[in-house]
């Protein structure tokens, strides 16, 4: 970053950062650390409460589920996550509500003036962005800062941050090029963010062993789904179950979950929640998020779960409007959760996939997740270095069968092919990347046709879900 006089609107400080360090993804905490360090992030508390959630996929519905559940219970927030879809903005949120501009840039000159003092600091977009919304939430005073880490774990910028619980929702393969292949190495990534002594949420129950063995080695006190909580039953009317403070026996006839886990209670009933409403959003994620304030000190009312659960939205994910759902997913394990929501509610026309994804992706796993359940493809080539053509998506799903109606120089061409030939019954399954939902997201909002969006997260036309 050069030494000149810094912007003064957000466009222009976006712009200066992009173009600052010379490799976009630069892991390792040294350099960040040095500057939170100056900026004195490192020397007081963040927050009365802070939860740091990592993880491959399920990080950003979490997050979500963790603010509106904190906010129905009259808890101040402050929420820190990314990538975003259409503004920064939405990368940190102070009380469920985007930060504005001044917030945003006044973050970023106090970066600078630290980054600068004494021996310069380079700094990355994401690190700039990361503790320019960590200085904003310290000056905030909320009574719960929740972070999501952008990538990895051990070495994220958010990990300078001591968290008073940490999450970890799935792992799986994603992001090859930084992480690795090996599940046991990318699970040790994650669990990173674990600390002595302190509660660790272990939201899936399919986690590398290496997860595990990192949070013995450091120490910290695990609460793993299907142990120590758990939910039961699909969709609405779900339960969650918490055996906070009861200790897990395989041969007392005590209580038996629906993963068949027995448990000894220990002078007092396990906290239950019972007719829980279907967020739209993976329901171990949910059961997580609920865990996770529970070891944060947040005395759980069921009516307030029950209300949060139901109004919680996050943009990009099993996000319908109209005919059409909107989703980030951009790697198998993500992409298989999609199959089984679309599945579970089969539409009564044909459902198109508009697919446009990033070279370094797995295009053959997602395409291969998606197949089932998807009757005909419309590529769409995205922009930039890392893209992939339309022409390389279609000649992937050729492979395996699909069959592609055309291809789209862009998401948006793509979307407008499609707009034009669809029939009420139809519906469509955009996904395969951030830009590819962001784009088709935006040309929606554009045209007007935002007036459709259904109420809740996971609801679509009739027949559809």
């Amino acid at each position: 970053m050069s030494d000149h006089a810094p912007p003064d609107t957000l466009p222009a400080w976006l712009a200066r950062l992009e173009a600052a360090h010379p490799v976009g993804i630069d892991l390792g905490l040294e350099r960040v650390a040095e500057v939170a360090r100056r900026m004195g992030l490192l020397d007081a508390r963040l927050s009365d409460r802070v939860i740091t959630v990592a993880g491959t996929n399920g990080k950003g519905s979490t997050v979500a589920m963790l603010e509106a559940l904190a906010l129905a219970h009259g808890i101040s927030t402050a929420a820190y996550t990314s990538p975003h879809l259409l503004r920064y903005n939405e990368r940190l949120r102070l009380d469920g509500q985007e930060a504005d501009d001044a917030t945003l840039i006044a973050g970023f000159e106090a970066v600078e003036l630290a980054r600068l003092e004494g021996e310069p600091v380079s700094l990355t977009y994401f690190e700039v962005g990361t503790l320019g919304a960590l200085w904003a939430i310290a000056r905030g005073q909320a009574d719960l800062a929740i972070l999501e880490v952008g990538l990895g774990g051990r070495l994220d910028a958010v990990n300078v941050i001591d968290p008073d619980v940490s999450v970890i929702t799935t792992v799986a393969q994603d992001h090859a090029a930084f992480l690795g292949t090996d599940l046991q190495g990318i699970g040790r990534e994650k669990a990173g963010i674990l600390r002595a002594g302190r509660p660790a949420v272990l939201g899936s129950m399919t986690l590398p062993d290496s997860v595990r063995q990192t949070a013995t080695e450091l120490g910290a006190d695990v609460h793993a789904l299907g142990e120590a909580f758990h939910r039961e039953g699909e969709g609405v009317g779900w339960t969650f179950r918490s055996f906070w403070g009861q200790t897990p026996a395989e041969t007392q006839d005590s209580s038996t979950c629906a993963q068949d886990t027995k448990v000894t209670p220990l002078g007092s009933d396990p906290k239950s929640i019972t007719d829980l409403p279907d967020p739209g959003l993976p329901l171990d994620n949910a059961a997580t998020a609920l865990q996770a304030l529970i070891l944060a000190d947040v005395d759980l009312q069921e009516d307030a779960c029950r209300r949060a659960l139901a109004g919680v939205q996050l943009p990009g994910r099993m996000q319908w409007l109209g005919q059409w759902c909107l989703d980030v997913g951009h790697n198998p394990h993500a992409a298989d959760y999609l199959a089984r929501r679309l599945a579970a509610r089969p539409c009564k026309g044909r459902t198109f996939g508009l697919l446009g994804m990033l070279a370094d992706k797995d295009a053959d796993g997602v395409i291969t997740a998606l197949s089932p359940v998807v009757d005909a493809w419309v590529p769409a080539s995205l922009a930039g270095e890392r893209a992939r053509t339309a022409d390389n998506l279609a000649e992937r799903l050729a492979l395996h069968g699909g069959e592609v109606w055309h291809r789209g120089a862009s998401p948006v061409d793509a979307a407008d092919w499609l707009a034009a030939r669809l029939v009420p019954e139809d519906r469509v399954l955009v996904c395969g990347s951030f830009f590819t939902v962001a784009e088709v997201l935006e040309w929606r909002l554009a045209a007007g046709k935002s007036s459709d969006q259904t109420s809740g997260q996971d609801t679509a036309i009739e027949g559809a879900r």
